[in-house]
């Protein structure tokens, strides 16, 4: 019985050994470990033997069982791991692929135009400054050269929340604010980005609600040269080389003298079309140098520093610079329009 032992031990091994995957190794487990395997049959024939032999049969069952148990745990082990292996090398990805792609966001038409605007004044040595949309009505209009009994008071139908604080009607305060935090000390040299509030009826040009840029610069010795020099820039860098500026006389309570700023009309060339009313120009923007008053209001010594003001509405310069004829399309959300203006799909 012995010997039988040992030949189902090195079967069992052999087995073992050539088993190619779990279920082939579970089934030589069955086949020699099991309730009716070889090695139960011969521990069953194991009442013929004498007293002496029975323990040493006993043991030496108990030693091939273990050895086979070993084996096949040894090789259980085995297969797992090289079965992961292949799972892992069949469910392989590839890292460098790109990924699924999704739709990126895009910047509306007029955050377009603004960061334009801003980039370009930057870059020409200005700084941005911020204000509050609801404002004090003496940084709208008093500190602006507009006093409670001034007829100027009349061009600006106001959104008022009490008598003293209202949504402002332009980015002017920003202005004033800035001017009396120097404290009389220039230079100063910013632009005002924001949104501006009036009670105009919507049509295709006017809106209750619109964006304006402002500039501003106090320093000693300027003059309306450097505002015409800094339009000019202005126009060319922003809409053509080929295109040009003229000035006209204006009225504005802040400045003295004031001025309006045409841009030639890009459709004809300034030779006169239905875009441009047969002029040749387009109005743009307005401008002027700062009023002694709003100087010294702010703290300034007005016989010692000079400065320039323009302002420009954000909607009118896109509405130029893409060709749009309405200002309500800014405002209506209308994918088919704001895709126009997408930088990616």
């Amino acid at each position: 019985m012995q010997e039988k032992l040992h030949a189902l031990q090195q079967e069992a091994l052999q087995k073992v050994s050539e088993a190619a995957d779990l279920k082939a190794l579970n089934d030589v487990r069955v086949a020699y470990l099991g309730k009716k395997g070889p090695i139960t049959e011969v521990l069953r024939g194991m009442g013929s033997l004498s007293a002496e032999e029975r323990p040493k049969l006993g043991a030496l069952a108990n030693e091939v069982r273990a050895a086979i148990t070993a084996a096949i745990e040894e090789k259980h082990a085995a297969l797992e791991e090289e079965a992961v292996n292949q799972q892992l090398a069949a469910e392989k990805i590839d890292v460098t692929l790109p990924g699924a792609p999704f739709r990126k966001g895009n910047h509306h038409p007029l955050t377009k135009i603004t960061e334009q605007l801003e980039d370009l004044f930057l870059g020409m040595g200005y700084t941005i400054a911020e204000g509050p949309e609801v404002e004090q009505d003496y940084y709208n209009f008093e500190a602006l050269n507009l006093p409670k009994s001034h007829p100027a008071r009349d061009m600006q139908d106001s959104f008022y929340i009490t008598d003293e604080i209202l949504m402002r009607t332009h980015t002017s305060p920003v202005q004033a604010r800035t001017m009396e935090k120097h404290e009389g000390k220039g230079p100063v040299k910013i632009i005002c980005p924001g949104k501006v509030y009036r009670r105009d009826n919507d049509d295709a040009t006017h809106s209750h609600q619109f964006m304006q840029i402002e500039g501003l610069v106090v320093d000693e010795n300027i003059t309306m040269a450097d505002l015409n020099g800094t339009l000019e820039v202005f126009a060319k860098k922003f809409f053509g080389e080929d295109r040009e500026i003229r000035l006209r006389p204006s009225f504005f309570p802040f400045t003295e003298p004031s001025v309006e700023m045409d841009i030639s009309c890009k459709i004809c060339g300034g030779k006169g079309c239905s875009v441009c009313k047969g002029t040749g120009w387009i109005e743009i923007l307005g401008g002027g140098m700062v009023h002694p008053n709003v100087l010294e209001m702010a703290g300034f010594d007005s016989s010692k520093y000079t400065g320039f003001a323009f302002g420009m509405g954000v909607e009118r310069i896109a509405m130029l610079k893409y060709g749009i004829d309405d200002i309500r399309h800014f405002y209506t959300n209308d994918v088919r329009f704001t895709s126009q203006f997408h930088c990616h799909e």
